[in-house]
């Protein structure tokens, strides 16, 4: 006798936030573990996964997909979707015409033992990339004196998020580069 799995499109499973402070351990130990990019690399691949995941939750809900959705609703949705699956709460806005602002806050891979989250980065480029239809980059910015549990997101196109990035570099703030780009 054979077991079948639902017939769902995507399946999810739930992990405790501490899964996130070990692969983080094991990116940043020397030598690493898991290199970090293998693990930026499991976030995209989760994030266009989660994409799914997020248009079955949308067509529960007899909401439009998410290419669909109109602009005032996504944010809102988008709200709703990540805090009733457990990640926390994220507000997205606009910095400029090619920059979008995630915040992520009383996030699961934030932790206070560690600054940065390099899941939630991929995850969000393969959800948005999706979302998009073409690659987008996703650039963590998270000040140095966020909240335990804050995390932010620049999200753009891969040109636009370079200049954003090499800007930076040259100590300009992502918020004004962000605006010029």
């Amino acid at each position: 006798m054979t077991t079948s799995l639902p017939s769902r499109t995507t399946r999810t499973v739930t992990v405790p936030v501490e899964f996130f402070d070990g692969l983080r351990r094991s990116a940043q130990q020397e030598p690493p573990a898991i290199p970090a990019d293998a693990v930026r690399d499991a976030g995209y691949a989760a994030g266009q996964a989660l994409f799914d995941h997020f248009s079955g939750w949308l067509a529960d809900r007899s909401e439009h997909g998410p290419d669909r959705l109109l602009d005032d609703r996504f944010p809102i949705l988008l709200r709703e979707y990540f805090f009733e699956i457990g990640w926390g709460l994220v507000q997205l806005s606009s910095l400029s015409e090619a920059v979008m602002m995630l915040d992520a806050n009383n996030w699961g891979e934030a932790s206070a033992e560690a600054r940065g989250c390099p899941v939630s980065t991929g995850l969000f480029a393969g959800f948005f990339g999706r979302l998009a239809g073409a690659p987008l980059s996703v650039l963590e910015v998270t000040p140095d004196i966020a909240a335990t549990g804050q995390c932010r997101f620049l999200l753009g196109s891969i040109d636009v998020l370079n200049y954003v990035w090499e800007a930076m570099e040259r100590g300009i703030p992502y918020e004004l580069a962000s605006t010029s780009a």
